[in-house]
């Protein structure tokens, strides 16, 4: 057993700032970060727009910026999050530049600002197309100084210890005491028992299979907390990114960021017609959903597997100065962006919802905390606003820090059970574990992707169903593995996008059934 003061799941922008902040505040007290692969790998390193703050006084302003999240939002978004999140930006900012992080910019030493779709002015302050692995790099770098911080990389957080594991009368009901804890390099299983515990476990975008996101998303953090009985919220707003580069193959798709629109690429169909100002007065720079959309609508008009991102009438030095990896990346797949379109198709890149806290970042289970794309804090509503995700991870991780240097910890005292795996074998099924992940990604693509119907979604719920009941079966009988939890997150993950998708009666931002179409 491992006991610590707070316990982090998962190393990424939301996990790493708060075990910084706290760490620093309280030397004496220790924090244990648990990640699932190298410590650097998280939705963070992939992050290429940047982070929107608002610091050109002089044409941009906090009500702008504000704004535009609630247009974006479609809604649904809390107003006073929003301003909060807005307003706090430049002082997160500040902390991340005291820690080392690095931003573009111009010939006079100022930030050089960028525009993505949606935001009606210059905000978006970024490292090249790299900002995520900038950002990562220098909290890591952080981290590594600080003595009472130990990070545990290719260890997998199985599930949350609530009372309901814990035999001891004094166990109080929803309380979070830490969690179960898989090494992947030795496969022992083992407890890490702790004051305060910390999921900052990123996004699900693998549950699609198509998507922008890395390998390792697969939800844990929702899916765990689920189980915990937490409150989980507006799952149905799943966020597809516009352009993620066009693969045969499928899989992870590497993505083109939000920027190459706002620095003037055009949206082409497969006969060259640029269509997106037929759908929106704002053509290329109108907000995620509705080019997702519209890109959906013309691949389902045509036939065609894709589209294309016309950057040729761009001044190509600029652009290689300000998106080399994304300029490299292509022409590492033969695609010349000077003379060649970028094919691209929307691919799964965000959730809006997630794991409903509060402003102080507290789940609705005691002692369990949240930060980051897991969570559903108000901000997004109905529909994230491009380069709004690093910042809100920025001030909710500092919100976190404060209630907790505020408020008293209360040492965990009652006794955790071993993890019991009884009766369970070593598995040789690993066929079964990924034929129903191929089963389940081609059911969410298929079912439940950018456009939805009721007759589609409550097919996909009898589907699910099936695949569920043999995960259980496996998972019971197993001994645990990665890729076995995995799946078994992201069915239920499945689960509670489906539901929460029916539940749902009228059509915002990111959420589109074709059913509910007066």
């Amino acid at each position: 057993m491992i006991i610590t003061n707070y316990l982090v799941i998962g190393s990424g922008i939301a996990g790493l700032t708060f075990a910084v902040k706290i760490a620093e505040e309280f030397p004496n007290r220790k924090v244990v970060i648990v990640t699932k692969d190298s410590e650097d790998e998280s939705n963070t390193k992939y992050a290429q727009g940047g982070v929107a703050v608002v610091l050109d006084k002089d044409q941009d302003s906090f009500k702008k910026h504000i704004k535009d999240t609630l247009i974006a939002g479609d809604g649904l978004c809390n107003e006073d999050v929003v301003k909060m999140v807005v307003e706090e930006g430049p002082k997160r900012l500040k902390e991340l530049l005291l820690w080392g992080a690095n931003f573009d910019t111009n010939s006079d030493g100022e930030f050089n600002l960028g525009k993505e779709g949606g935001h009606s002015e210059y905000r978006i302050i970024h490292h090249k197309d790299v900002t995520g692995y900038e950002i990562e790099r220098a909290l890591l770098a952080r981290v590594h100084q600080l003595k009472n911080i130990e990070i545990l990389p290719y260890h997998f957080a199985i599930d949350l210890i609530t009372d309901h594991h814990i035999k001891d009368d004094n166990a109080e009901r929803e309380t979070c005491y830490g969690a179960y804890v898989l090494n992947q390099r030795t496969g022992y299983i083992f407890t890490v028992k702790a004051d305060s515990t910390l999921l900052a476990t990123g996004g699900i975008g693998r549950v699609y299979g198509h998507t922008t996101n890395p390998i390792i998303a697969t939800g844990d953090g929702i899916a765990m907390a689920y189980r915990a009985k937490a409150r989980i919220k507006d799952m149905e707003f799943v966020q597809f990114h516009p352009t993620a580069l066009y693969d045969v193959e499928g899989g992870s798709s590497f993505l083109i960021s939000e920027a190459v629109r706002g620095f003037g690429a055009y949206l082409r169909n497969k006969k060259g017609y640029r269509f997106m100002p037929d759908y929106d007065d704002r053509a290329e720079l109108a907000s995620r959903d509705i080019v997702s959309q519209s890109i959906d609508s013309e691949l389902k008009k045509s036939g065609a597997s894709h589209v294309y991102l016309d950057c040729t009438h761009l001044d190509m030095s600029k652009f290689i100065e300000h998106f080399p990896n994304i300029y490299n990346e292509c022409l590492q797949r033969h695609i010349d962006i000077k003379t060649d379109w970028i094919p691209v198709v929307p691919a799964s890149h965000y959730l809006c919802g997630g794991i409903k806290v509060n402003t102080k970042g507290k789940a609705t289970i005691k002692n369990l905390f949240a930060c980051g794309e897991c969570t559903r804090t108000g901000l997004h509503g109905a529909n994230r606003l491009a380069s709004n995700s690093l910042l809100e991870a920025l001030v909710y991780a500092h919100n976190i820090y404060k209630y907790h240097a505020k408020h008293e910890l209360k040492s965990v005292s009652i006794e955790i059970p071993k993890w019991n795996d009884e009766g369970t074998v070593i598995t040789e099924e690993h066929i079964l574990i990924q034929h129903n992940l191929k089963e389940l990604q081609a059911l969410m693509r298929n079912y439940v992707g950018i456009v939805r119907n009721n007759r589609r979604l409550k097919q996909a719920i009898k589907r699910l169903d099936i695949i569920y009941n043999e995960v259980e079966d496996l998972y019971r009988e197993s001994k645990v593995t990665t890729s076995l939890c995995e799946l078994r997150n992201m069915v239920n993950v499945a689960h509670l996008i489906i539901h929460q998708s029916i539940e749902r009666k009228e059509n915002r931002g990111g959420y589109y059934n074709s059913d509910n179409v007066t």
